[in-house]
């Protein structure tokens, strides 16, 4: 009997070997990478940098955090910026052309730059642009916006939708677009003299025939502000300024 048990459990133990040295592999292998995926290459915090083009400086960036993802199938890495960014462009003179401050901004494949958020931007003529989505193309050098943009220029403010322009920021298209504009109001000063010292002869003229002193003020009135409404133009693009 100890013979047979002792049989009976070497046959298990060698069934149980040859079924387990006889079952499938299984091998854990990850998903390969789409297209649309990317890998998180360096993560910054406290940026406070300056960014050279073609050898001469042209941008300072200040930012809380600058994440850089590697492109896929040679595409150009990706800039996320997703607690926001200061960013000042330079001329060839080294003096401040533009600047621009967003909530969040992303820098697509080094040339498209989309910009969330509060969107402050201001050109180097003083003029300021406020925003919640604007894209910038570096290589067409042009910018544009299909939410509200409300421009505030020395002379007028402006607010509409469907904003295009130029990379400067100077020249640009607003479509349903609504404006204030400060007009002055002139007076003809020589006819309201002559009219108050007709008005103080006729009152301070006594029964002799003589005239009092009279002491004539002119008192002018300051310019103010009115509004001028455009009528939406749907599909087509008004100038608003050169």
């Amino acid at each position: 009997m100890e013979l047979r048990r002792i049989f009976i459990l070497g046959s298990l133990a060698i069934a149980l070997c040859i079924t387990f040295s006889c079952s499938p592999r299984t091998e854990h292998v990850a998903e390969a990478l789409n297209d649309s995926d990317s890998l998180l290459f360096m993560h910054v915090k406290g940026v406070n940098t300056f960014i050279s083009d073609s050898g001469v400086m042209r941008y300072h960036m200040v930012a809380e955090e600058w994440d850089i993802y590697n492109g896929t199938e040679g595409k150009a890495p990706t800039w996320n910026f997703y607690k926001g960014l200061l960013m000042e462009r330079y001329d060839e003179n080294f003096h401040i052309d533009l600047f621009v401050q967003s909530d969040t901004a992303y820098l697509h494949e080094q040339h498209l730059w989309e910009l969330r958020g509060r969107v402050v931007v201001r050109n180097i003529q003083g003029d300021v642009f406020h925003t919640e989505e604007l894209f910038w193309d570096l290589n067409k050098h042009e910018m544009w916006s299909y939410k509200y943009i409300r421009i505030i220029t020395p002379e007028r403010e402006l607010e509409g939708t469907e904003f295009h322009s130029n990379e400067q920021m100077t020249r640009y298209y607003v479509n349903n677009s609504i404006g204030a504009f400060p007009i002055e109001e002139k007076e003809n000063v020589n006819e309201n003299e002559n009219q108050n010292e007709n008005q103080n002869e006729n009152q301070n003229e006594n029964g002799n025939g003589t005239k009092k002193d009279s002491v004539v003020i002119n008192e002018q009135r300051k310019p103010h502000a009115k509004q001028m409404r455009f009528l939406p133009a749907p599909g087509k693009r008004i100038p608003l300024k050169e």
